[in-house]
């Protein structure tokens, strides 16, 4: 059994010292409960919607190298510290100047893994990721990173899992999106979480709803279950700029089954135990032995149609 946690939290926007503070606590409660892996959401170390109004100046100001940087150098002593392996988000700045929409994982003996977003629309100044991200850790299991969009991908999924990932990390700055698609994601009144104190039905109903939980459920799960592997979805949760983000924290198993999950309107943190004895008898796994490569060649063939994660999410 590996014991693991999912953090939803609202961070502040551009105060990196603000959410490394907020992920220090939550840290501290998850040493208290014996976690081993804990998740945090995309970009919450710098804060995520805001950075799509920012200049390169902006947006390069925020960033740091993952090497040396001061949010990595503190998540390495806090690692250390209470024994975890800690997952959070924030902007790189690489070692020839391009800006990535990162994803950090350290772990207790400061080994750090990278995962650069491979579909980044967040910033026309900001470059994506052109590899996957899968490593050992020394629980003796493989964990995989896969950053919002990247999920949407069923293919990015299914080759980390072919990889060898056994727990994926699916950090996310989702729902409540002004999705452009008639069926897709629609904006919550930031109006029901200023007022989620004293009318916490209304908010959660909505976290709960089409824009939240709703459209999660439609293909979250069938990640895990295809690929049979662990799901741990973090997300931010609250106004992030002018949307609201859902939290909807979760951890799935690879039979696609909800082992734990929050709507709550506010930070929170999720916890489970992941038996991994049942990954090599799930039906994604045994299904995927069962696979037909030579027929897959369409698959890796430009059709002509791609644009980039940039223009499909707000064209």
């Amino acid at each position: 059994m590996i014991k693991v946690a999912s953090v939803q939290f609202n961070h502040a926007p551009g105060d990196k010292e603000s959410n490394l503070e907020t992920i220090r606590g939550f840290c501290v409660e998850a040493a208290r409960a014996a976690i081993q892996i804990i998740a945090f959401p995309e970009m919450c170390i710098t804060g995520y919607w805001h950075v799509r109004n920012l200049s390169r100046e902006s947006i390069q100001a925020l960033s740091e190298n993952v090497s040396n940087g001061h949010s990595v150098n503190v998540l390495k002593e806090i690692a250390n510290q209470y024994q975890l392996i800690i997952g959070a988000g924030l902007i790189e700045e690489s070692e020839d100047g391009k800006l990535y929409n990162s994803y950090v994982v350290v772990h207790p003996d400061g080994q750090v893994n990278c995962h650069r977003k491979i579909h980044c629309f967040i910033s026309e100044h900001m470059s994506n990721g052109d590899s996957y991200t899968v490593f050992d850790s020394h629980l003796g299991h493989r964990i995989g990173i896969l950053t919002c969009y990247d999920n949407n991908i069923i293919e990015n999924v299914r080759i980390t899992a072919l990889e060898g990932a056994e727990i994926l990390l699916a950090p996310h700055q989702t729902g409540g999106c002004g999705s452009k698609s008639p069926h897709g994601m629609k904006v919550i009144d930031c109006g029901l979480w200023e007022n989620r104190n004293e009318d916490p039905k209304s908010i959660e109903d909505a976290f709960r709803g089409p824009n939240g939980r709703g459209w999660l459920m439609r293909w979250l799960p069938s990640r895990a279950h295809d690929n049979g592997l662990f799901v741990i979805f973090s997300n931010g949760v609250g106004v992030d700029d002018d949307e609201v983000r859902t939290g909807n924290a979760m951890i799935i198993d690879p039979y696609g089954r909800i082992l734990a999950e929050t709507w709550k309107a506010a930070d929170e943190m999720v916890i489970a135990n992941l038996d991994m004895k049942l990954i090599p008898t799930s039906s994604g796994r045994r299904w995927m032995r069962g696979r037909r490569p030579e027929l897959y060649g369409q698959i890796a063939t430009s059709t002509g149609n791609e644009i980039r994660a940039r223009e499909s999410r707000f064209s």
